[in-house]
């Protein structure tokens, strides 16, 4: 006759198949990734998909996507969300681009860097002190930042002169490596150790996974939920900058819609939107899936409007796909 406790260890203990559909769930962005460069290098091979000039737009044009990711990726793993970091990434462009022609590259760079820190500042407070959802808290703040910058502008682009700013916020190339790829890189390494080898990281992942639990261990979530805001607000504005660089000139369009394909790039390669869960590495991978596909259909021929359908549909693959996992 078997045991209680045989009984629990034979429920408890999942089954093969369980653990093969985890395992394929962990690594599905990985696999879809390969899948869609396999299918556009030969649908597109004519087209000059597999150029190395080509491939190299598409890590530039992912590159902004892809940092912003990583901040987003701390923000969704405590169970929060940020909706203002595209329309901050444009103020901060605009911030940046202005102060460079009155004082300089130095304060320019300080400028841009304060607006993130201001900004972050005022989400985390409306969240945890007021109780605002993050949700509204951070919709209201993606209105404020858009109207600031168009205000400061006057809705004209804001021309940016410095060489030097233009080469290391994006604009330039280390050889044939884009200074844009070491940017992703720097916060791809630095996001995956502060989540996986600190106990920062392993405070988040816990007031993400039941913040009542964390809260009665000791951990001050709410002071953790204010540093996440905080760090995807600066993580946006440095975001913003990169497109200054890159383009060399500060607009308030800069980013616009870029919160879509953030979360979406962040959920795809992993995260949930219940929070508990973190991968930076694989929030990375889904910007640039995101870049592989809007690539891949500008080179078909696609208008705008149709690469914007495609894009809400990989958001709501993102989303089934997190729910599915939480269930599991």
């Amino acid at each position: 006759m078997p045991t209680e406790a045989n009984l629990t260890q034979s429920v408890d203990r999942p089954p093969a198949k369980r653990l093969i559909l985890a395992n394929w769930r962990r690594y599905i962005i990985y696999i879809g990734f390969v899948c869609i460069f396999v299918v556009f290098a030969v649908t597109l091979r004519n087209q000059g998909f597999l150029n190395p000039n080509n491939l190299l737009n598409i890590v530039r044009q992912s590159a902004m996507i892809a940092v912003m990711a990583v901040a987003m990726t701390f923000v969704l793993a405590t169970g929060e969300i940020d909706l203002s970091v595209g329309a901050l990434a444009g103020f901060s462009s605009v911030v940046t681009a202005m102060t460079i022609r009155a004082a300089g590259m130095p304060a320019g760079v300080a400028a841009g860097v304060a607006t993130g820190v201001a900004v972050g500042l005022f989400n985390g407070l409306v969240t945890t002190r007021i109780g605002i959802p993050s949700f509204l808290a951070t919709l209201a703040m993606m209105g404020i930042a858009t109207g600031m910058s168009m205000w400061m502008s006057d809705t004209a682009a804001i021309p940016i002169l410095n060489d030097t700013y233009s080469f290391i916020f994006g604009g330039g190339n280390l050889g044939p490596v884009p200074v844009l790829l070491l940017w992703t890189l720097a916060f791809g390494v630095i996001g995956h150790l502060a989540l996986r080898k600190t106990t920062f990281g392993r405070r988040i992942l816990a007031t993400g996974g039941n913040e009542t639990a964390a809260r009665f261990s000791g951990i001050d979530t709410k002071s953790i939920k204010r540093r996440v805001l905080m760090i995807s607000s600066v993580t946006a504005a440095i975001a913003g900058m990169l497109y200054a660089g890159r383009l060399e000139s500060g607009r308030y369009q800069f980013g616009q819609g870029d919160e879509l394909s953030v979360i979406a790039a962040a959920v795809l390669g992993g995260n949930s939107l219940f929070g508990g869960v973190g991968t930076v590495i694989g929030a990375i991978v889904g910007a640039l899936m995101i870049g592989l596909i809007n690539n891949g259909l500008i080179l078909m021929g696609l208008e705008y409007s149709q690469q914007l359908i495609v894009r809400g549909a990989i958001i709501i693959l993102a989303v089934a796909l997190s729910q599915q996992t939480r269930r599991s």
